[in-house]
């Protein structure tokens, strides 16, 4: 009889083991965070779940391992109202940024006395010498340390969506909103007040650009068709600022190479956003720089 001639079979290779059988062999049920993120992942590899899900799930697990600190927007980027102010003056803050509340404070930034509704402000419209102090709603202070699940189940049970982030020293260091909390979660909710931040110039009709102050000046010249240097500076606020000789203000204008430039908003240290009107024709007697402060 002969020998069996049939060749030995190859050795398998090691087959790859999923994120789901590599988190059974190892225990039985998890643990911790990193054990139940191992099944979502298996569970979005073998598509029971979508991106989508995965994302929210993971997100709110994370809620208990962040803080306000992570997530707050930082005190130099709070928009600010001051108590002492006119109606007439707060107005054009109110409506470029769009949003529906704003810390109020009182001589100081960091005495911030309350919270102003825009809702609030908008009923008493008719009477520009109100005064704001009867509608400045009480302001929420939490520290930095505070964990994000901790904060949300504070808002929802206050019905409250904003509050004042302070430091260790009782420092202002920033704000927190509820939809920056819920970000977490679901990921960046926009509205039509949203900047873009890949984009900083604006159309605003046939010949007019709203530009953000921090624009780019080599992103400014090739709008524009100007040819300011960026020697020196980077950006067209800053700019603005060494040619005027000091820290524009809202109503400050320039005029450059045939363009007009009217600051629209600026804060004590800097400006914010401008109003860029072209003129046409282009006027070839404008391209010495002439400048008219108000």
């Amino acid at each position: 009889m002969s020998e069996n001639t049939n060749p030995e079979p190859e050795p398998r290779s090691k087959k790859r083991l999923s994120p789901i059988t590599r988190f059974f062999q190892r225990r039985a049920e998890p643990t911790d965070r990193e054990d139940i993120k191992a099944i979502l992942e298996a569970a979005l590899e073998r598509q029971v779940i979508n991106n989508d899900s995965y994302t929210m799930i993971v997100g709110a697990l994370d809620l208990t391992s962040k803080t306000v600190a992570d997530i707050m927007v930082p005190r130099s980027k709070i928009d600010l109202l001051d108590i002492s102010k006119p109606i007439s003056e707060l107005l054009p803050l109110i409506v470029e940024t769009g949003r529906s509340r704003f810390p109020v404070y009182e001589d100081d930034r960091d005495n911030i006395v309350g919270i102003l509704l825009a809702k609030d402000l908008l009923l008493s419209i008719a009477n520009p010498n109100i005064d704001l102090r009867p509608l400045v709603r009480p302001a929420v202070f939490i520290p930095e340390t505070k964990k994000l699940n901790v904060l949300l189940h504070e808002f929802r049970s206050s019905r409250n969506h904003i509050a004042i982030v302070i430091d260790e020293h009782g420092g202002t260091a920033g704000l927190v909103t509820m939809e920056d909390v819920l970000e977490q979660v679901v990921g960046d909710i926009e509205d039509e007040y949203d900047e873009d931040t890949a984009q900083t110039i604006f159309q605003a009709g046939d010949n007019s650009w709203r530009v953000m102050a921090l624009t780019e000046i080599a992103d400014f010249n090739e709008a524009f068709g100007t040819q300011l240097s960026d020697d020196d500076y980077d950006t067209i606020g800053g700019w603005l600022a060494a040619e005027m000789g000091y820290i524009p203000k809202r109503g400050d204008t320039t005029t450059i190479q045939g363009i007009h430039i009217t600051v629209l908003r600026a804060d004590p240290k800097r400006a914010l956003w401008l109003h860029v009107q072209r003129h046409l024709p282009t006027d070839p007697s404008l391209s010495e720089h002439e400048s008219d402060t108000m």
